[in-house]
């Protein structure tokens, strides 16, 4: 591996939005305030949480807070475990990775009895009260003073893997981090962020425990402008990066990670539903789930159309797939519109591209079947694979295509495909992310030494087998296209598949470009260049620095806007990914 390639390192790991306001540090301060808003002695206080926060630290520091207070925990008015496993289970389902898309209510979680007799204690008491826990505020609707401690989901995946949190109403902290993001993703997560929505405005001040021990509260003035501020400019949200089993050493440097660690397969730095947005108060960051700015303020972040398409989903997604120095992704396919809709009740399905960024001598991508096939066969041997141990002869029935640094391979759904080792890959999607279907994973084991699920039976269902060598070669290969130029400047359109709703346009510049958001979302990346500042043309906005390789979003409440090379004359490129109208 060239280390001369590593040049830069620049990459902002902890992008924030600047924000003005009080910020109150620790449970010292923060309890401070809340007595001092709760000195009426029959004072009510709703504390509401979302999944993952430590309960134990939280509840121990109100009962510092106010000692005299009885608290109400919200958990304890639910239904029995028994219960709630019973009407969880049709939507948690049996398998390891996959569920169908609940369409419960944190109200369906409460014993009517249980609710009841809690609701008449509170209106009948004669000291202070605490309600605390999930629904906190739906048990107690006429708080004196509420508050909300917040938690972004990649900071619960993280919990999930040390089993130091349960599901809603249910304790499965035991089982596999998968099958407890499963419980999440398809139930309880779902049924938070309806119940939080109808919180947004009653919320008096917003509690930060991503960091243990380390609480910071700001007031719901001071969130709410940070929303505002977020959604009137561009802005990045937090990277996460993770280990994978095939996972490289190219993000390392790039993006300055432990160099000590084994390696670094997966990058997410644009999927608000996982990511945090950080807020800068005072010198501190406040962190929250990026899907907070999603849910406030869709039109103005997605645009009219948008919103009306998708609703509160962000349906674009980039991240970095690394495997230079690493090894081959799992042989996959992603379902149909029609399979996710039917199977799994999400809206719409993973369409997407592979972009490279990098890649060493002899990388390859692999994508789509060989001509004239037997899909009969290659299932078969599939199976034989898997049940028996049998290496799979990928290479027999799928195409294997050089990849070289921007390179754009199109894969709408049921494509199947996967980056070979030596590619460093900027993965462009549609949102939903975990309805991967492995069917061969080169006879390795996951990173906790057990072999990865494999869903030979999902992927067999959508496979479009006409996507075969000649029909890759004439649509999803490199598919570029000149629209435009300017001094200085060149536009190409890229993809992507016409089976799939986004468009990629990449824009090679020495000058500044003009873009124009056009009342739609746009999702760009650094794909060449040190760094280029993004400008508006009427001043709307402070200039904002992206450095190589970082995502960036362009709301459509922008509108045009500008790009240009921080070193003048330097020669930069941007991919960029909006929704076809």
């Amino acid at each position: 591996m060239n280390e001369n390639r590593f040049a830069r390192s620049n990459y902002d790991k902890l992008p924030a939005t600047e924000v003005e306001g009080p910020i109150w540090r620790g449970w010292k301060e923060i309890g401070d305030e809340i007595a001092c808003r709760t000195s009426r002695e029959d004072a009510l206080l709703v504390f509401d949480t979302y999944h993952g926060v430590y309960d134990e630290e939280l509840t121990a520091a109100l009962a510092a807070i106010r000692p005299e207070a009885e608290i109400i925990r919200t958990e304890s008015l639910f239904h029995d475990e028994a219960y709630l496993r019973a009407l969880t289970d049709p939507y948690v389902t049996d398998d390891e990775l996959f569920g169908y898309l609940s369409p419960l209510a944190l109200a369906d979680y409460f014993d009517p009895g249980r609710l009841k007799e809690a609701r008449e204690r509170i209106r009948n008491r004669s000291g202070r009260v605490i309600v605390y826990g999930y629904g906190a505020g739906l048990v107690a609707p006429n708080a004196d003073l509420t508050l909300y401690a917040d938690m972004a989901r990649w900071e619960i995946q993280r919990r999930f893997r040390a089993h130091s949190i349960h599901g809603v109403g249910v304790d499965n902290s035991q089982e596999s981090p998968a099958r407890q993001y499963k419980r999440g993703y398809f139930n309880d997560w779902p049924l938070l962020d309806n119940h939080k929505k109808s919180l947004y405005h009653r919320v008096d001040y917003w509690i930060d425990t991503h960091h243990p021990g380390h609480p910071l509260m700001i007031a719901a003035e001071t969130f709410m402008q940070g929303i505002e501020r977020t959604v009137h400019r561009p802005f990045r949200v937090v990277p996460f990066f993770d280990p994978a089993p095939w996972g490289g050493q190219w993000m390392k440097e790039v993006c300055d990670l432990d160099r000590s660690r084994v390696n670094f397969g997966w990058c997410f730095d644009c999927v608000p539903e996982e990511n945090s947005l950080l807020l800068s108060i005072d010198g501190e960051r406040f962190e929250m789930p990026a899907q907070n700015l999603v849910y406030l303020r869709p039109e103005e972040l997605l645009g009219a159309s948008n919103r009306q398409r998708f609703g509160e989903s962000f349906p674009i997604r980039f991240d970095f797939l690394d495997t230079i120095g690493g090894g081959n992704l799992s042989l996959q396919v992603h379902p149909t519109e029609e399979y996710i809709r039917h199977t799994f009740g999400l809206r719409y399905t993973q369409d997407e591209s592979y972009y490279l960024l990098d890649a060493e001598p002899g990388a390859c991508v692999y994508l789509g079947v060989k001509q004239g096939i037997d899909p009969q066969q290659m299932i078969a041997d599939l199976h034989r694979a898997q049940d028996e141990g049998v290496p799979f002869d990928a290479e027999r029935y799928v195409n294997r295509f050089p990849a070289h640094k921007h390179d754009h391979y199109l894969i709408p759904s049921g494509t199947i495909h996967c980056s070979g080792s030596g590619a460093m890959v900027l993965e462009i999607s549609a949102t939903p992310n975990i309805f991967t279907f492995k069917m061969w994973d080169w006879g390795r084991l996951g990173l906790d030494g057990k072999p990865r699920p494999i869903n030979i039976g999902h992927a067999s269902h959508v496979i479009n087998w006409s996507r075969d060598t000649q029909e890759i070669l004439r649509h999803h290969c490199n598919c570029f296209e000149p629209i435009a130029s300017g001094e200085g400047w060149r536009e190409e359109r890229t993809g992507l598949h016409e089976a799939e709703f986004i468009e990629t346009r990449r824009h090679w510049f020495t000058e500044p470009v003009l873009h124009e958001a056009r009342d739609g979302v746009q999702v760009l990346n650094l794909v060449e260049g040190e760094a280029v500042v993004v400008e508006s043309p009427v001043n709307a906005f402070a200039p904002f620095t992206v450095h190589y390789a970082e995502t960036f979003i362009i709301p459509a409440s922008v509108g045009a806007y500008t790009i240009r090379p921080v070193e003048k004359g330097a020669s930069c490129a941007t991919i960029k990914a909006y929704i076809r109208s």
